[in-house]
């Protein structure tokens, strides 16, 4: 149900942006979706599906997965999440809060703790195309 709480912010924020853009019809709205989230993206299409209505029932939605990165701050290495390497437990705890990471990902190189997620942590809308 985690998903169709996120596609009603989706369908509120666009809505607002409609508003706000001076759009008649959304045609087209991209969203991004950070791998840390851990969610269905097909579920959130189809819910988005479902509760676009008025200036959005015409409307397209693209859902896309934004691979993680993390940067290590001591050496500087870059990599890439992999929470297929986690154990579920782990994996799932990182959903909830994702700063526990440090307590269970080194940096491939050096080996520290102390890295910052680059990419892949949250959700955002890319673009709203439409008429006005």
């Amino acid at each position: 149900m985690h998903e169709w709480a996120l596609a009603e912010a989706i369908i509120y924020t666009v809505t607002e942006i409609a508003e706000r853009e001076g759009f008649r019809e959304i045609l087209s709205v991209n969203v991004k979706v950070g791998e840390l989230q851990q969610v269905d993206l097909e579920t959130i299409k189809f819910a988005l599906t479902q509760l676009k209505r008025g200036k959005l029932e015409k409307a397209e939605f693209k859902v896309e997965t934004v691979k993680a990165k993390l940067k290590c701050r001591i050496c500087g290495e870059i990599w890439d999440f992999d929470k297929d390497k986690l154990d579920e437990e782990v994996a799932e705890a990182i959903h909830f809060v994702p700063e526990v990471a440090h307590s269970f990902i080194k940096c491939p190189k050096c080996s520290a703790q102390d890295f910052e997620f680059m990419e892949g942590r949250r959700m955002y809308i890319e673009s709203v195309g439409g008429i006005r």
